[in-house]
């Protein structure tokens, strides 16, 4: 049946990055709730349940690094892609983008992943053979 649909969490420090990013990934067909500085995506994570959340470029170093904890604490299944970072080296983070990777980039990284979300309809369509 195509795509699955994602809940995403979508975090950035500068408001109107956020606003353009979160229109694209939007374009291709997720569900995403925006959440500007550390203190909004803690806030969100707490009130609702999210299928992946995304930390942007324009949040503080400090902030990319904290905020997986967080959100593995809140959920484990909840998936974790983190942009403008070395992810490799940190355990609650499922995927990373390098410095300046455009949104193009960034949907391809969610297409790749595992996400819970994304799981039960992956089995039916490999089951309906």
């Amino acid at each position: 049946m195509g795509k699955t649909r994602l809940r995403i969490l979508y975090g950035e420090g500068n408001d109107e990055t956020l606003k353009a990013q979160a229109a694209g990934i939007e374009k291709a067909g997720h569900t995403v709730q925006q959440a500007v500085g550390r203190k909004g995506v803690e806030e969100a994570i707490r009130k609702s349940a999210f299928d992946l959340v995304i930390l942007g470029a324009t949040l503080t170093r400090n902030d990319r690094h904290h905020l997986p904890y967080m959100v593995k604490k809140a959920s484990a299944e909840t998936s974790v892609l983190v942009m403008h970072a070395d992810g490799s080296r940190h355990p609650y983070v499922d995927a990373c983008t390098d410095t300046g990777a455009s949104l193009e980039t960034v949907l391809t990284r969610i297409e790749g992943m595992k996400i819970a979300g994304m799981m039960p309809a992956a089995a039916a369509a490999g089951a309906g053979k």
